[in-house]
């Protein structure tokens, strides 16, 4: 016999809301569905409305964690069809802020993902060392949170020799941490528990669902965009592709914090041979028309976005792919057979980003057309919905 169990919108396991109708016999998950739209911000349709200056802050408000990613992926499409050439050490800024914010996102998803199994000590740890590359950051950056380091055509702050130093300090205690880490997450019995053999996605389950970042690397498929096809300085600096072959939550929690010492890596490379300078070049306003594509790398997995601009100083069309959204089929498949109890470990193990998953499109039935629907419309559907199906 089998029975429903709605998990959210609104649950303890996550802070923004999603939700998943899972259909469970004798505490094992059967069958799971999927439901988005709870969080909808319409970014793509605000920036019809922007020029492509102002869309540089917007994309940073895509994604407080990646915000970095979503904001150099966004630059470097305008950048793609303006065939504006930025400085070299520009691209190795870039490079170095895109993997501090690397790890700061996995010491993040660690935390988080502690805390899913009621290891708190280990949550408070991980948040603690966080704080060390958000310092750093901040004092690159100004800022804790979308850092507004990404500009069109290069980056807006540089890092003078006293900043190199003090990262250096700060990169030395991370790598010992990260050390750290590796033997807990390796030996912890309570640790091993909930995370081996839990939430199997294998090589060709990965491949046929089209798995992006940590969630494909953990199931033995090396596929990393800064590798496949390198941007900022990703082609000048050697390391390595971090993959596992456990293909369960453990091999997940293991790709991250093995990623974590090859991004100090990188960084440290990238300081030693950061060429002199200028930082940014000028850039048109307005972008000729054309459309182009742009990858990167984010925390989570492959960011993608599509540009469409008319010769104006605001797109026609933005299309934003963000790696959560690729890795939902995947999620929906690890959940199948797993015990109901480690439903929120699977879901974290993907390092969720509900916000950034969010799309909607709109079809009238009967023209085929597409329809914009405004915030009141909206508002009426929702409240239709609801009382449609639970007969209020």
């Amino acid at each position: 016999m089998t029975f429903e169990i709605p998990f959210g919108p609104q649950h303890p396991a996550l802070e923004e809301p999603i939700n998943f109708m899972f259909e469970i016999e004798e505490e094992r998950v059967v069958n799971v569905k999927p439901r988005l739209g709870y969080v909808h911000r319409g970014i793509e349709k605000i920036a019809e409305n922007r020029n492509y200056q102002q869309l540089v802050y917007l994309s940073e408000r895509i994604c407080g964690i990646c915000s970095f990613a979503h904001a150099l992926c966004y630059s470097q499409v305008v950048e793609e069809l303006l065939d504006l050439k930025i400085p070299e050490r520009a691209k190795f800024i870039r490079t170095i802020v895109a993997e501090m914010e690397r790890i700061q996102n996995h010491y993040l998803w660690l935390g988080l993902t502690a805390k899913e199994m009621g290891f708190e000590t280990l949550f408070m740890y991980a948040w603690r060392d966080r704080e060390t590359i958000i310092e750093m950051l901040d004092m690159i950056s100004g800022k804790r949170v979308n850092y507004g380091m990404s500009t069109i055509g290069g980056v807006r702050r540089d890092i003078p020799e006293p900043m190199i130093k003090r990262m250096e300090e700060s990169l030395n205690h991370l790598e010992a941490r990260a050390e750290y880490y590796t033997k807990v997450c390796t030996k912890d019995p309570s640790i091993l528990k909930r995370t081996v053999g839990i939430g199997i996605l294998r090589p060709r389950e990965a491949r046929a669902l089209c798995a992006v970042g940590p969630t494909a690397r953990a199931s033995g498929i090396p596929r990393d965009v800064r590798a496949d096809e390198p941007y900022a300085a990703y082609g000048e600096i050697p390391f390595k592709v971090v993959t596992y072959r456990g293909c369960d939550v453990a091999s997940r929690m293991y790709v991250r914090i093995d990623e974590i010492k090859e991004s100090i890596k990188i960084i440290r490379y990238a300081l030693k041979n950061m060429p002199e300078g200028p930082i940014r070049v000028k850039a048109p306003m307005r972008v000729p028309e054309g459309e182009a594509i742009s990858r990167v790398e984010a925390p989570r997995g492959e960011n993608l976005h599509f540009l469409k601009s008319n010769g104006t100083d605001k797109p026609e069309r933005w299309k934003i792919r963000a790696p959560t959204l690729a890795n939902l089929l995947s999620l929906c498949r690890m959940l199948m057979g797993v015990n109901l109890a480690d439903i929120p470990v699977v879901i974290a193990g993907i390092d969720p980003c509900i916000a950034c998953a969010e799309r909607i499109a709109l079809i009238d039935a009967k023209t085929k057309k597409l329809k914009v629907w405004e915030g009141k419309d909206l508002w009426r559907y929702a409240n239709e919905w609801y009382r449609k199906r639970y007969g209020l």
